[in-house]
């Protein structure tokens, strides 16, 4: 029986393309007036191993000549200004939500904890969760499996009782790493790089989640 659903946040749970996006190229034009825009597509293959890789990719993309270290605190401060200006669940994911009664639900990402648990309060599903930890609230990111296994020890949750649910190859190895399932939202922000990965199992729709249960 499932007794814990962990989750990852963006492109999975929600939609942040378009505020992750806009904040990162925000970042680089305060730093390097004049830098070109860098498209959607493109920041969003950047996403999902942490701001740092994110902001240093970006930097790389642009031709900007600055550390990471120097231009992340900058990233973080225009990301907070835009946390929800477009930033939405995607279409049935809070009815899935709902409907997952029984196990405990909990998230892992590697975006900020506060800002991560800003993101869920302000769409009214924060409630849902036992735990939200991200970057901050645990020594390291994924795919290190120190957070996962801390949310299955306050779950008293044995691996075979656990499914991680992601969109990304990273998802998949922070799983394979704790010993636990994991499930491939489709949906999500790295539909070709989660397929490669082989997780246990892909998910097409939100509802379909549910299968998970009896899992």
């Amino acid at each position: 029986m499932t007794r814990l659903l962990v989750f990852d946040l963006d492109g999975t749970l929600v939609d942040s393309s378009r505020d992750i996006a806009a904040a990162t190229n925000a970042a680089i034009r305060r730093v390097a007036p004049g830098a070109a825009e860098i498209a959607l597509e493109v920041i969003l293959s950047f996403v999902g191993e942490g701001a740092r890789l994110l902001v240093e990719r970006s930097l790389h993309e642009a031709g900007v000549d600055l550390s990471a270290d120097e231009v992340l605190p900058v990233y973080v401060e225009c990301y907070a200004e835009r946390l929800l200006d477009t930033t939405r669940l995607y279409p049935g994911v809070e009815e899935a939500l709902d409907a997952l009664a029984g196990p405990a639900l909990a998230v892992l990402t590697n975006k900020p904890g506060d800002f991560s648990r800003r993101i869920l309060e302000g769409l009214g599903v924060a409630r849902c969760f036992a735990r939200i930890l991200g970057a901050g609230d645990v020594p390291s990111r994924k795919p290190d499996p120190g957070g996962l296994l801390r949310l299955m020890a306050d779950a008293e949750a044995a691996p075979g009782e656990t499914w991680m649910v992601g969109d990304s190859a990273t998802d998949v190895a922070v799983a394979r790493a704790a010993g636990v399932r994991v499930a491939g939202v489709t949906w999500g922000f790295h539909p070709v790089a989660l397929r490669a990965a082989a997780p246990d199992r892909l998910i097409a729709r939100p509802l379909d989640l549910a299968s998970l249960l009896s899992a």
